[in-house]
């Protein structure tokens, strides 16, 4: 049996699964959050819940925002900020007594994806995050490609390509620079969109609701959305050209988003044409844990 823990901003998730990947476990709890010790303390919590409900002991494997940086073993780029600085691996082991292994979100749900989702026929995958933040994970062979650095497939943190004049909002990003991608592709990045064009406060998913119930400005701002993820995905294309690009995040549950998406990317990318598939996750918001998991081998 293998446990997965993905820690969110809003929530910890366990699943325990068995070696043919079915779920033996599952449970959500609220992310203590600003609480380092309490995020540690609810891991601890949840893989003994795990084990005690399944009645067996596991390797754990956890995913988290951001990655362990080879500069001095400590969390870098996380976008849960009191994550940064800390040698979370080491402190989250000597609280389990067990080796754990850590890989960032994007690269987890990649990888769940690419083995048992909606890329499980792709040698190499693009696996994309749209939420509360923008991240990207690259597998190649079912295999996570990390990079020298281990920032592969952090595309949220360049600038929006082909920008126009009224897009330099000097908007800034939790990195510390302006205009990332993840400022304009994130929720609230939508969120931002439509109350300039309304004046109206509305979360991405209301956006997508209102849209989809007709409110032409909502949809304007969806378009909106999609050239820009058009736009930014065409530079991922023209380095990676990935054999399918699979979505995840809160707005991969937004269908309008991927109606002739690919032609959009099409016109940016440097090809004569554009046949990439893109798609959403086939595991959903379970992707990231399930992933976590599988950083294991099967016993």
């Amino acid at each position: 049996m293998r446990i997965g823990i993905d820690l969110g901003g809003t929530k910890i998730e366990v699943v325990a699964i068995g070696d043919n990947g079915v779920p033996l476990v599952r449970h959500r709890v609220p992310t203590p959050t600003g609480n380092y010790l309490g995020i540690l303390r609810t891991i601890s919590e949840l893989v003994d819940f795990a084990e005690k409900k399944s009645r067996q002991s596991a390797t754990v494997g956890i995913c988290t925002p951001g990655a362990i940086s080879p500069l001095d073993g400590h969390i870098k780029n996380s976008n849960s900020t009191i994550l940064n600085g800390k040698a979370f691996d080491v402190d989250i082991a000597a609280i389990l007594g067990r080796p754990i292994r850590i890989e960032n979100d994007a690269n987890c749900f990649a990888l769940s994806e690419a083995i048992d989702g909606a890329a499980a026929a792709a040698p190499v995958v693009f696996g994309l995050i749209l939420g509360t933040g923008v991240g990207g994970g690259v597998v190649v062979d079912r295999t996570i490609i990390r990079g020298r650095n281990r920032i592969a497939g952090e595309w949220g943190h360049n600038p929006l390509p082909w920008v126009a004049d009224q897009e330099r909002q000097a908007s800034p990003c939790y990195c510390g620079k302006f205009d990332c991608i993840e400022t304009f592709l994130s929720g609230a990045g939508l969120s931002k969109e439509y109350k300039r064009c309304t004046g109206i406060e509305l979360t991405a998913v209301e956006v997508a609701a209102a849209a989809n119930a007709g409110d032409s400005r909502a949809v304007e701002c969806l378009e909106i959305y999609k050239r820009r993820l058009a736009r930014a995905l065409a530079g991922v294309v023209n380095v990676l050209d990935p054999d399918l690009i699979v979505v995840g995040g809160g707005l991969s549950n937004v269908p309008q988003l991927y109606q002739g998406l690919h032609i959009l990317v099409g016109r940016y990318a440097f090809s004569d044409s554009i046949d990439t598939p893109i798609v959403p996750a086939f595991h959903g918001d379970s992707s990231g844990v399930r992933g976590a998991a599988r950083l294991w081998p099967e016993q």
